[in-house]
């Protein structure tokens, strides 16, 4: 096996079997040196977390909770503010405040924040969020239509 890995080896092997053309390792290898991509067991350990934000500025949000404790006529009450971050500009938007982020509230808040043509996250193509249970899958759903992919973020990044 060469230092391309498997990948590129298979990939001069399915050209020679289904289109009929004879593909050395050494040719595949040339062309991924050409395009700036790395040797498979280099590709696979190289990308961080951290590689990954800073690559997806500009096409990446965050989004999260922080709670603010008031007082009403019923005593202390929890609300709960839902921001939204852009990681390029570090520009916030609050898009709501509740005092229970059920799944009605979130299916709410999700088109207001992502309206193609003036919504918050307009340009953007992933929104980062941790793995609390209020980002329901129909929360997620409604961004993903709009073409925004909802990401989990690891459980190590977390604080």
């Amino acid at each position: 096996m060469s230092i391309w890995g498997p990948r590129t080896e298979s990939c001069g092997i399915r050209l020679r079997a289904e289109f009929g053309y004879e593909v050395s390792h050494q040719t595949v290898a040339n062309i991924l040196k050409r395009h700036d991509i790395a040797p498979a067991p280099e590709r696979g350990r190289t990308t961080s977390w951290r590689e990954f934000i800073r690559s997806h500025t500009a096409v990446l949000a965050a989004v999260d909770f922080f709670t603010a404790e008031l007082w009403a006529e019923g005593g202390l009450m929890t609300h709960y503010v839902l921001t939204f971050m852009r990681m390029a500009t570090r520009e916030v938007c609050i898009a709501g405040i509740t005092t229970s982020p059920v799944k009605g509230a979130m299916e709410q808040m999700a088109p207001n924040i992502s309206v193609a043509e003036v919504g918050f996250l307009k340009g953007c193509r992933y929104l980062l969020h941790d793995r609390d249970a209020k980002f329901c899958t129909a929360f997620t759903g409604i961004l993903e239509a709009v073409g925004i992919k909802a990401v989990k973020l690891p459980l190590e990044v977390q604080t």
